[in-house]
């Protein structure tokens, strides 16, 4: 369907929602063509394209209110959505939080966000599977000792999405997505030892996107250099996170200023805005303005224009990231980051949001370790985001003398995240945004390392 049909459908079943009864109602609509593709050992293992299209509708009656969601846009179809999602909101508690923005607040950024690219629907699936195929044969090509893989994947998606409301905002914007990666295996020649590790490339476009054999490359340096892995005694020492170790970091910083997390109490750092939660070499954004970005968006899934939120600057904790109804169990004001499928209301996201990068090269901040690690990945799920405390298993490369001397894996890496984000002495200048979460390396004081 074109953008037109699907604004007019968006606009007619808000018609029939406040005809039957309800005082508020909005609805989002999706579209995609996805693609996804695994090469493994040079044969396909597999091969899936599909076309989907999906509304949401949530309806409010006063303040209750209830959402549901249809993969069929016939007229009877969708009459039965307004009857099941008014009789819900029936049902429901009140909830004086509840409700869409206010009217003034809604509107479009109309600058370009490069958010979309004709060129990846153009690639045919031949094309596609050879991108795969070419980034598998570059791993193995590029070290003896890479014998195995776990395959190599290219996946693709190019949409639409409207959002309209009862209040008069209607809009709508195209997107799309591609990534490449590759998962090889290597093999410790007569020791029998294996590591396998990966890398990828993602963009809105596919000219965008890495070579397949550099990508390939990459990920057969990187599980080669595995080899060999021991254990290390447990110190507490510096400990530099990677780019996309890092990112998970600023992940668990993301979810810490949410306002659903904030308005529960259940984060480490509520009741703190104003205050000094991190040190002055930390800025950190939520960039929704971003051309490219994979979390940038004209409006936020309440008809909310993109802006940049400044979330921590020098340190300083400036602003939780919100959503309408967030923002009003908080008394504060919406910071545009509603986010919603097409089932369930709006939920808190991120649009790009980062650490901002420093001027310290990879080299230069190994230089500055006489001991320490160098993490490359992380395992686990050992961080509470309510007392702050960080737990989690780790491998990469141990230190020695400011240069990378041998692979560790089996290792713990233990603190809270209020300290690491008071001890980051060094903040890397490689950053890169490759989801909607993103950071440059870290180096982090005074951690604990757990092995033998």
């Amino acid at each position: 369907m074109s953008e037109t049909q699907l604004e007019q459908l968006a606009r007619n079943l808000i018609q029939r929602a406040m005809s039957a009864g309800a005082t508020a109602a909005d609805v989002v609509i999706r579209e995609a063509e996805e693609f996804s593709a695994t090469i493994r050992m040079g044969k396909t293992e597999s091969l899936k394209e599909a076309a989907s299209k999906a509304l949401g509708l949530r309806i409010f009656l006063g303040t209750r209110s209830a959402s549901s969601y249809s993969q069929d846009f016939s007229r009877s179809s969708l009459d039965r959505l307004v009857e099941r999602t008014l009789s819900m909101a029936r049902v429901t508690s009140e909830d004086p939080a509840a409700g869409l923005p206010e009217a003034q607040q809604l509107g479009r950024y109309e600058g370009d966000l490069q958010l979309y690219s004709p060129d990846v629907a153009k690639l045919s699936t031949e094309e596609r599977m050879e991108w795969a195929r070419r980034a598998e044969d570059a791993a193995f090509a590029a070290d003896p000792r890479i014998r195995n893989s776990e395959g190599a994947s290219f996946e693709a998606s190019a949409g639409s999405k409207t959002y309209a409301n009862s209040l008069g905002f209607m809009g709508s914007y195209q997107s799309s997505y591609c990534g490449l990666s590759v998962v090889p295996v290597a093999v410790n020649g007569s020791q029998g030892g294996m590591q396998r590790d990966y890398w990828y490339t993602v963009a809105r476009s596919a000219t965008a996107l890495e070579s397949p054999e550099s990508v390939g490359r990459k990920a057969a340096q990187r599980a080669v250099r595995r080899l060999g892995a021991r254990k290390v005694a447990t110190c507490r020492v510096p400990v530099i996170f990677d780019s996309e170790t890092a990112r998970s970091l600023i992940g668990h910083i993301f979810e810490a200023v949410r306002g659903d997390a904030i308005y529960r109490g259940a984060s480490f750092l509520a009741g703190k805005l104003g205050q000094r939660v991190a040190g002055e070499n930390i800025t950190a954004l939520d960039d929704g303005v971003r051309p490219g970005g994979f979390g940038s968006r004209p409006f936020d899934d309440e008809g909310i224009p993109a802006s940049i939120t400044p979330v921590i600057r020098k340190g300083v904790l400036e602003n939780y990231l919100l959503n309408a109804y967030t923002a009003r169990k908080l008394n504060l004001k919406t910071t545009g980051n509603a986010a919603r499928g097409v089932a369930g209301p709006p939920a808190v996201g991120a649009k790009n949001f980062y650490l901002e990068p420093g001027q310290y090269t990879a080299e230069e901040m190994l230089r500055s370790v006489k001991a320490g690690l160098y993490v490359t990945e992380l395992i686990g799920f050992g961080v509470n985001i309510v007392t702050g405390d960080y737990s989690r298993g780790a491998a990469g490369m141990w230190i020695e003398n400011g240069e990378l001397a041998y692979p560790v894996e089996e290792v713990t890496i233990a603190g809270s995240l209020p300290e690491m984000l008071n001890h980051i002495a060094l903040i890397g200048s490689d950053l890169e945004f490759r989801s909607a979460l993103a950071s440059p390396s870290l180096l982090i004081e005074g951690l604990t390392v757990a092995g033998v």
